[in-house]
């Protein structure tokens, strides 16, 4: 690991302190780390949320649509080719979009 030096005011150094201590972190450092985890996640999470917004409108997880995926799975199996050479050249899909059951008010 490469150290690092982070300079805080003393209201936020007492904070730092008070969570080590409250939420059993062995020091500083370790709280440290779960913060930048817990961001990197978050960043992810974004980006991937982003990325879903961007592939275009969703559609319905139907019966139909399940019927599609199994004939083209059983095409490819037919035909011997590698399914990732199908889906190299296959267009791309929207991204199926779960459906949500709204609760009785």
């Amino acid at each position: 690991m490469t150290p690092m030096n982070i300079s805080l005011p003393d209201e936020m150094k007492a904070f730092v302190d008070a969570q080590v201590a409250d939420r059993r972190y062995g020091n500083a450092s370790e709280y440290m780390r779960d913060l930048i985890r817990r961001d990197l996640a978050r960043e992810q999470l974004l980006a991937a949320i982003l990325a879903g917004l961007e592939s275009g409108p969703g559609v319905e997880w139907t019966p139909a649509h399940f019927d599609e995926l199994r004939a083209e799975i059983a095409q490819v199996e037919a035909a011997g080719t590698p399914t990732s050479k199908v889906s190299a050249g296959r267009k791309a899909r929207p991204a199926p979009v779960k459906a949500v059951r709204k609760k009785a008010t």
